[in-house]
């Protein structure tokens, strides 16, 4: 089911506003706050264990919460909504958010990711400081807490070093109704687990020979519980710690402890982590017990991971539009990265409305695409200011109008925020206009430019058409027209003439040209590699047959002079055409680059559903 519905919310809400607006993770949050549940915990400013914590203060924060990506890649639209809805948890209840990266693969992390998601995460309006603390961590910064804790669980009986190969490991486990098998070194005894597990530390084992696994239930019905790996042995170069580790945690042992050591009171996360909590649970509380972490201990929430139509969100996918070529880079305007909806001209306020309309649940759903196009819009309508643009320019010679000699004509900056003024637009003899506004021979209800045919030139005069001039190949070069001097707009005679229609345009000798880059949607069906009509279940087809061959079209277009030395990343309404933003990369002095954010309104409707 795709969802179209929209509350009742604006672009104009505030970020306080729109939090008011309740779902399960606020009931949960004012229930433990109601009942005093982390009125309790300690806190002495940094992430660290129990002894540390316990010798603070008491927290200033009433909740914290986290978001913990991996820097193995770039954030999606689905990190938006993650990010939306722990910052903004944090932000409603007066506490804190940590920023925290999960940096346990040192074979697949960059600091170059690292500086986008910080980036990102900024650019949507969001930071990681409360009161005195910058609250931003690395999994790296524990990997001396997680290795004691680790040994502390092997002298406890909760861990042991297992010397099955990965495929053994795999095959033992069992399946969803099969029972796990014990590993043959499970019940090997600690003192020896330790030895191995210390000299893996020491780097005297290759890659693969040995893990160290948790000692819970190989006969549990959750797979995530039988006897999960805590480490593995990786003699790679890590981008914060170089070399100087060789064994590194799994992300199961490493989250929940992370959790602990921040003293984050509210682990929210998707709901394809909902079987892993039991893990959560199971990990913290035997460190709890031996007197390593804080309590209370943190809680895992799950919610409902973002589905949008005509996107692809899994980042094998991205990886592959990337790699093979189909989009120039991650910030390719078409693609559903935040480093790509920067460059489109979408906005943090857009963004943070589309995530409280779509809310927050258990039950998936599937957005569709207008939902987010609609909330850049509004945002847009608001925040952008009015410019012309000529996107297939055509010449129109006013016959009448004195050769060299021009004036000025005035338009609003914002016809919603007269407090902005109005600019000057230059009138002149010669001019650009839209190629669709003339027709020599017009179809039923065409209104703009045709022979003997009146119309109104936006925030100048009343024209009337006297014909065209065409190349040897038949095409119109240049319309001709003559003015009624009379009727400039904003004086007494303009009301004394009454047409249907109503052209845009652009002084030729005023004008700048400009490369204007209009993006459509990346892929032409709403379920790219979705499921096949007429074919055996779970067969489908190839995600790269459906992209769309339309997605972009760069074209040279005429604008108003003074957007010739427009900043990056300035947005705008062309009028008629949609909203506009100056490419962050592309635009130079003199030599403007214009990316399409969004039409005026959707032209897609159920098409390529």
């Amino acid at each position: 089911m795709v969802s179209h519905a929209k509350p009742a919310a604006t672009a104009t809400d505030t970020p306080e506003k729109n939090a008011a607006s309740s779902n399960f993770l606020v009931q949960v949050v004012e229930q433990g706050l109601a009942e005093g549940k982390y009125a309790s915990r300690h806190w002495s400013g940094k992430p660290g264990p129990a002894a540390q914590q316990q010798a603070g203060p008491l927290d200033p924060a009433a909740v914290r919460t986290r978001f913990p990506p991996e820097p193995n890649g770039y954030l999606h639209f689905g990190h938006a909504k993650s990010i939306c809805l722990n910052f903004g948890l944090a932000e409603r209840f007066g506490g804190a958010c940590h920023m925290r990266f999960d940096d346990t693969n040192p074979t697949k992390e960059e600091q170059e990711y690292v500086d986008s998601i910080i980036e990102s995460v900024k650019w949507l309006g969001y930071g990681w400081q409360f009161q005195n603390e910058n609250n931003l961590y690395f999994a790296s910064d524990y990997f001396g807490f997680l290795y004691a804790f680790a040994e502390k669980l092997i002298e406890a009986g909760h861990a042991y070093v297992d010397e099955q190969s990965a495929d053994e490991i795999r095959h033992n486990r069992g399946t969803l109704t099969q029972p796990g098998t014990n590993s043959p070194w499970r019940d090997r005894p600690a003192v020896e687990s330790l030895d191995l597990f210390r000299r893996m530390k020491a780097g005297e084992f290759a890659d693969g020979s040995l893990v160290l696994r948790l000692k819970i239930d190989m006969a549990s019905g959750n797979i995530n519980l039988r006897d999960p790996l805590a480490y593995r042995i990786r003699h790679a170069h890590h981008h914060r710690t170089g070399d100087a580790w060789c064994i590194y945690p799994l992300y199961d042992f490493t989250h929940g402890v992370s959790d602990s050591l921040e003293n984050i009171t509210h682990s929210i996360c998707t709901l394809e982590f909902e079987s892993h909590r039991p893990l959560y649970d199971w990990l913290n509380e035997r460190l709890a017990e031996l007197g390593c972490l804080n309590t209370p201990l943190p809680q895992q929430y799950e919610f409902s991971r973002l589905n949008l139509t005509y996107v692809v969100l899994s980042k094998r996918k991205l990886i592959q539009l990337v790699d093979e070529g189909h989009v120039q880079a991650w910030d390719d305007p078409r693609m559903p990265t935040l480093v790509g909806a920067r460059r489109r001209g979408y906005t943090p306020a857009g963004f943070r409305l589309f995530a409280e309309r779509i809310g927050v649940s258990r039950s998936d759903s599937l957005i569709d695409y207008t939902v987010l196009e609609d909330c850049m819009r509004e945002d847009l309508n608001i925040a952008a200011e009015r410019r012309i643009a000529v996107l297939d320019p055509i010449k129109l010679v006013i016959t009448n109008y004195p050769e060299g000699q021009s004036e000025t004509c005035h338009a609003p900056n914002h016809p919603l925020k007269p407090e902005l003024g109005k600019r000057e637009v230059q009138f002149s003899r010669e001019l650009w206009i839209e190629r669709e506004d003339f027709a020599e021979a017009p179809p039923k209800g065409f209104h703009r430019l045709y022979p003997s045919n009146k119309v109104r030139l936006r925030y100048g005069y009343v024209i009337e058409c006297t014909g065209c001039e065409k190349d040897a190949a038949g095409k119109v070069t240049t319309v001709y027209a003559t003015y009624f001097e009379d009727s400039k707009s904003g004086t007494p005679g303009a009301d004394t003439y009454k047409v249907k229609g109503n052209s845009h345009w652009i002084s030729v000798g005023h004008a700048c040209a400009a490369e204007v880059r209009l993006y459509d949607r990346l892929f032409k069906r709403a379920n790219p590699g979705g499921k096949l009509p007429d074919t055996p279940e779970g067969e489908t087809r190839d995600f790269i047959d459906d992209l769309n061959p339309d997605s972009i079209t760069t074209i040279r277009a005429q604008v108003e002079g003074s957007l010739g030395d427009v900043t990056a990343e300035t947005v705008f309404q062309f009028e008629r055409h949609g909203y506009f933003v100056a490419d962050r990369f592309d635009t130079k002095p003199g030599n403007p680059v214009f990316n399409r954010t969004v039409t005026l309104r959707d032209s897609w409707g159920k098409a390529g559903q």
